[in-house]
């Protein structure tokens, strides 16, 4: 996306919007700083009704959505259902245009319906990805991820992933500075992988059982040190046992993974600000080691070498 120009986005509520689906994409892209023009359109201009009993009067009609440069359809209810022919015929529209197309929740019925799923993956909230699949086998479904982003299609699971992924557009535009930015006025994680697990066996810990918050904040003041389970797990004061059990079940993932995910975040803000530190020094900074293993982690995680990331982003966060 051209840095100058404005990018319109179009939050399409359909009847029976959810209320904190359609608010996400309105915070996240009007608080961004960043040149999104943001929306709330119907596809016939009148008020809706959401989940929850509100009247909502949008911006504007159908016409807005023939202008979006990127479209989103928050979930809505009841759900499995099928949205009014109109707004199926504009998403398809959009989409044969070239706008980008992102759902939140239950939304994704909505892309699926308009058959631009077909043979494609996406995900929704977890209690309706077996629905998703039966109502339509053409589509990949991916029931345990916050979201699936597809390229010109992104879809994410339920109520805060639709953060998640709304930020992860902000990143993809603008860079990981400008999203962390929204993040910190939003009071939400600046980054939770996509592939991550969409809840967890024990979300909230136990009383008495406490948390290893303040060993991960820890390790984010570390991260550029060699850091192992064992250290982990002395800082916990828990066995490496208990640690990983215990780490898994708090943020869906592995505790060497989620370090090498933070290095990695670290290094995008790196490769972001400081225009003259090379690839081997963001690798040191970052607790990477080398710039060859900076190369791998960053190819495998963005799609693209540092080189190609400070291209892309270097020169927006300065």
């Amino acid at each position: 996306m051209p840095r100058e120009q404005v990018h319109p986005v179009a939050v399409l509520a359909l009847p029976g919007v959810v209320a904190f689906d359609m608010a996400i994409p309105l915070e996240v892209f009007s608080g961004t700083g960043a040149p999104y023009a943001v929306q709330l359109v119907t596809a016939d201009g009148a008020p809706v009704t959401t989940s929850s009993g509100l009247t909502v009067t949008p911006h504007a009609g159908p016409e807005a959505l023939r202008d979006a440069g990127t479209v989103v359809v928050p979930g809505f209810s009841p759900a499995p259902g099928t949205p009014p022919a109109a707004a199926l015929d504009l998403l398809r529209a959009a989409h044969g245009r070239g706008a980008r197309l992102v759902s939140i929740c239950t939304g994704a019925f909505a892309l699926a319906a308009a058959g631009l799923l077909d043979g494609r993956p996406a995900t929704t909230h977890w209690e309706h990805t077996d629905d998703l699949a039966a109502a339509h086998p053409q589509v990949t479904v991916v029931p345990d991820v916050l979201f699936v982003d597809d390229g010109d299609i992104l879809t994410s699971a339920g109520m805060a992933a639709g953060i998640d992924l709304c930020l992860h557009v902000v990143r993809r535009d603008h860079g990981a500075r400008t999203a962390r930015a929204v993040a910190r006025r939003l009071v939400v994680a600046a980054h939770r992988e996509g592939g991550q697990a969409q809840y967890v066996a024990t979300p909230v810990p136990e009383i008495g059982n406490g948390s290893l918050a303040d060993t991960r904040a820890w390790a984010l003041d570390h991260l550029a040190e060699p850091l192992t389970l064992d250290d982990l797990a002395r800082r916990a004061l828990v066995s490496t046992r208990t640690l990983a059990r215990r780490w898994r079940a708090e943020t869906g993932t592995s505790p060497l993974n989620w370090l090498t995910e933070q290095r990695v975040h670290r290094a995008r803000e790196l490769l972001e600000t400081d225009a003259t530190m090379g690839v081997e020094e963001v690798a040191r900074r970052t607790g990477l080691g080398t710039g060859d293993n900076l190369r791998l982690h960053t190819r495998r995680l963005l799609g693209t070498t540092p080189t190609g990331y400070r291209r892309s982003f270097g020169a927006r966060a300065r």
